[in-house]
Parts: C-alpha cells; structure tokens; sequence
C-alpha cells in the first residue's frame, strides 16, 4: 500500500493534489455524518470493552517520543567534539536519527497544535451542552481543541518517521498506530473527523520531514529517478562489523 521511497504516499504528486484534497474533504463529510453516533455509541460501552483502549492511548503522547530523541540529539552531538574516526562518524549518524526522529514527530504535532487553536472544536464531552459541532476559534482551552487528534498525529507519525529507516518494523506501527487513533474515540476525546484528520496530518508531516531531510542531504538522498533513500550509516557498520570480529 505505501512504497516509503516515493517522495510522497497514496500515489501524491503536483498533478493529484487537487484530487486528494477533494477526497479528504468528502471523507470529512461522510465520518461527519455519524460522529455524534460513533462517538456516543463508543463511550458508552460497557468499562470491560473500553479499558483497552484507555491502556493503549497514552501510546499516543508524543512526550515519550520527544524528550528522549531530543536528549539523544543534544548528547550524541557534544559527544563527536572528542571523538574522532569511526566513532565521531558513528556518534554523528546517530545524532541525525535522532534529529529525524524528533523533529519528523515534532512538526507534524505543532501543525496540529496550531489547528486546534485554530479551529477549536469542543470535544465529546462538550456535546451536551454545545453539541458535535461547536467551535471557539482561536482563544479556547483543551475542551475546544478537538480537531485533529494530537494522538492520532503522533502515532501515525511516528510510524511513519520509523519505517522511513527501517521499513520491515513499519506494518507493525502502522497497526498499532491506527489502533491508537480509533482508540481516542472510545476514551470520549475525540470525534472520528478528528482522528481521521489527525491521521493525514501525521502522515503527510512526517513525509515534509523527510523530504526536507533528503533536500539537504541529511540522513537520506534523492534518487535520480526521484525516490528517497536513506543514506549508508558508514560509521555505525564499521562499529558493528568490529563488534562481530
């Protein structure tokens, strides 16, 4: 379904944007529809049904992504001052994965940070009083910050950031991405719109990401037949290769 070396997914180039953006919206639509029935439905499970979902959604807070691959980034960067050879090289590529890794989480959750300020849907638990479809655009707290799910973007993304390097274990968080995202729904924070538009937009931001990576030249490349690849990790090989000797 997804070749991660395309410069972008589901088949997305200048010619078919305009195509995409007409279906996202028709997708909108359509969950739109049954929102109210969806979400309503879902919280009202029995607790034995819902407790899962409430065990899994923290998988979505990008806290467990961010300081750690940011702390990572800071020390594996200081460390190449005293190293030299194969181990500053090594110690340099995995900077640069942590780099990815924090910035290609990050940037699609700013993005959504500033939509739900932007837009400021109430949640589900306004709906008594505001109902599904209410909005206190711009200055709003968490209760009108709905749309998009922050979890659904960073567990997509994140799928999305690792497979680029490592495309076997990509299936996987896919999966377990998507089922991070529906399970905002059951857990009453989210409404189906908001976690299918969290879902593009931790996609489609963690592919900017890596596209700007490949424009520099850090950590990937640009094939001459337009593809992204990433990059020979030199450094790190050598030290594996010592390892096994």
């Amino acid at each position: 379904m997804f070749d991660l070396q395309k410069p972008w997914p589901l088949g997305l180039d200048r010619k078919t944007w305009p195509f995409f953006l007409v279906g996202m919206v028709a997708i909108l639509g359509l969950l739109g529809s049954i929102d109210v029935l969806a979400s309503r439905g879902a919280i009202e499970w029995p607790d034995t049904w819902r407790a899962p979902f409430f065990f899994i959604t923290d998988y979505g807070l990008s806290d467990w992504i961010l300081i750690p691959s940011l702390v990572l980034m800071i020390l594996l960067r200081l460390a190449m001052f005293p190293l030299k050879g194969t181990w500053r090289q090594a110690s340099g590529e995995l900077a640069a994965i942590s780099s990815f890794i924090f910035v290609g989480v990050a940037v699609p959750g700013l993005i959504t940070t500033v939509l739900k300020r932007l837009i400021g849907r109430g949640r589900p638990e306004e709906f008594e009083t505001f109902g599904a479809f209410s909005f206190q655009n711009v200055v709003n707290d968490w209760t009108f910050q709905s749309f998009p799910s922050g979890h659904a973007t960073t567990a997509i993304a994140t799928a999305f950031v690792v497979g680029f390097m490592m495309p076997p274990l990509f299936p996987l968080l896919l999966a377990v991405g998507i089922v991070v995202s529906i399970s905002r729904v059951p857990v009453g924070a989210h409404y189906p719109t908001d976690v299918f538009a969290g879902l593009i937009v931790g996609m489609l931001g963690a592919y900017l990401v890596r596209n700007l990576f490949a424009r520099k030249g850090w950590l990937f490349t640009q094939l001459p037949d337009g593809r992204i690849s990433m990059k020979p990790l030199e450094g790190l090989r050598r030290l594996v290769h010592r390892a096994r000797a």
